[in-house]
């Protein structure tokens, strides 16, 4: 759409999309897609917006559950963020999962839809337990700018900034974005489409901080894998998702006004 003029939008993904980090299940979660749609409704008052995003989905989950839904919506822009939850499984094939993001770029774009997506950062500078998956996020990094170059899909390339390792733009958990990490990737997503009044101040570091007291690397560790590490692999063994019996948070193209007159999360 010339100058940024959008006025049905409609993501696809997992709980980054769905806003997890940014409120909560009680207020409302908010997430970089919202804050994407407030972008798009500054310079388009017009706009509407659906977000179709379910936590713990994989990518194929991702296109064979929301990619029917989001054409169905003839959305002129799509984001399609997912691949994380691949990433973590012991099975992972990059090939595969690179081959769903494609299919739906493929269908969206034929369709009429601009498509944005974002590479990952490396979980590894923050998780230092996650090594073992670097090569792997690497590896579906270059398979995404591929396929997107293939489809003419816009990139936010997330992956790339040091200020994306800062642990401010990250939850305790060190897998979610926090507001501030979803208010980048947002900035990012406006500037990689070309929304006017966007720039590249989203990749400029944050502002200094007092120097935190020391401590021990280790225990920091074995904390963290006891509160967030523990219960996912509990739920892999069980078999079970984060979002079992989850449904998307807003299936329906809606003016963001329209979500607050409703209760529902911006």
């Amino acid at each position: 759409m010339p100058n940024g003029e959008y006025l049905r939008y409609v993501a696809l993904g997992d709980s980054q999309t769905e806003g997890l980090g940014d409120g909560d299940d009680t207020v409302g979660l908010r997430g970089f897609a919202d804050r994407f749609a407030e972008h798009l409704t500054a310079v388009n008052p017009g706009l509407r917006y659906a977000n179709l995003a379910v936590r713990g989905r994989l990518a194929g989950q991702v296109r064979a559950e929301q990619l029917g839904p989001a054409l169905d919506l003839r959305p002129d822009l799509a984001t399609v963020v997912a691949g994380v939850n691949d990433v973590l499984r012991p099975r992972f094939d990059a090939a595969e999962v690179a081959g769903h993001l494609e299919e739906m770029f493929a269908a969206l774009t034929a369709a009429g839809a601009r498509v944005a997506t974002v590479t990952f950062p490396d979980l590894s500078v923050l998780v230092p337990l996650a090594r073992p998956v670097a090569p792997r996020i690497a590896d579906l990094n270059d398979r995404i700018r591929a396929a997107a170059a293939r489809h003419g899909v816009a990139v936010a390339e997330t992956a790339r900034p040091v200020a994306v390792t800062d642990p401010r733009m990250w939850t305790t958990d060190r897998l979610h974005a926090s507001p501030v990490g979803h208010e980048r990737i947002a900035a990012a997503l406006a500037h990689a489409v070309g929304l006017p009044g966007s720039d590249d101040s989203w990749t400029h570091p944050l502002p200094p901080r007092p120097t935190a007291p020391g401590g021990s690397t280790v225990a920091a560790e074995l904390r963290w894998a006891a509160a967030f590490l523990g219960p996912w692999l509990g739920r892999r063994l069980r078999g079970r998702s984060s979002g079992d019996g989850r449904t998307a948070k807003r299936p329906a193209l809606l003016p963001l006004t329209a979500a607050v007159d409703q209760g529902l999360p911006l």
